[in-house]
């Protein structure tokens, strides 16, 4: 291993390390239920999207209405993200004139990225057309995390509360996790990219 390779193992350990007791802590007071940094602004942003899918946030799930809340989500991903790539060619945003993805690739890349693994059997630039990363692929690397968060979240009240038999709120811990986790980190290093002069834009690859 080289100096650079070791050095670069080191840094990373401490980032983990100053890190993880300050996400830790923020994460933990985001799903108790009770005060959080950012309330005023994130709020705002999630009574919104209580209110557009009519979702009572006090109201708890039992186990199983939580479980099946995670399937039906993640059924509808798959369904949304096959069906965006398997018509992607007669959409907008498609600079490239990228055409249908096969169906099983597609099954298979929707798949992969709702369940966040993320694997890919292609090459982006040259298969998916802009519209398909942003609005499926992209979308997916929220969304996906944050249904591990609220899974999580959810198995740990579960060993908490052992005299009541509820697990909380799969909409709302979904809603959380991404307003208030998972955008928040995205802009932060969008804002590191940006300085570094990484592109990002809607235009063709050039020929």
């Amino acid at each position: 291993m080289s100096n650079a390779s070791i050095l670069q193992l080191v840094l990373l350990l401490v980032l983990i390390g100053v890190s993880t007791p300050l996400l830790g802590s923020y994460i933990a007071k985001v799903f108790s239920g009770g005060a959080a940094p950012g309330d005023r602004l994130f709020g705002a942003v999630e009574r919104l999207v209580y209110k557009a899918c009519r979702v009572d946030e006090k109201r708890e799930q039992r186990w199983n209405i939580y479980a099946l809340s995670v399937l039906a989500f993640s059924l509808v991903s798959v369904l949304f993200l096959y069906a965006l790539q398997r018509v992607q060619g007669a959409l907008p945003l498609n600079p490239d004139s990228q055409v249908a993805v096969p169906p099983a690739l597609s099954f298979n890349t929707a798949v992969s990225f709702v369940t966040n693994t993320n694997w890919q059997n292609y090459s982006g630039e040259s298969t998916m057309s802009h519209l398909t990363q942003m609005a499926g692929l992209a979308v997916q690397n929220f969304v996906s995390a944050a249904v591990g968060l609220a899974v999580a979240m959810a198995f740990i009240r579960g060993l908490i509360r052992r005299k009541r038999n509820t697990l909380g709120n799969f909409w709302v811990d979904l809603t959380k996790g991404t307003v208030r986790i998972l955008l928040p980190l995205s802009f932060v290093f969008a804002m590191i990219y940006v300085s570094q002069g990484v592109v990002q834009n809607i235009s063709g690859r050039r020929r």
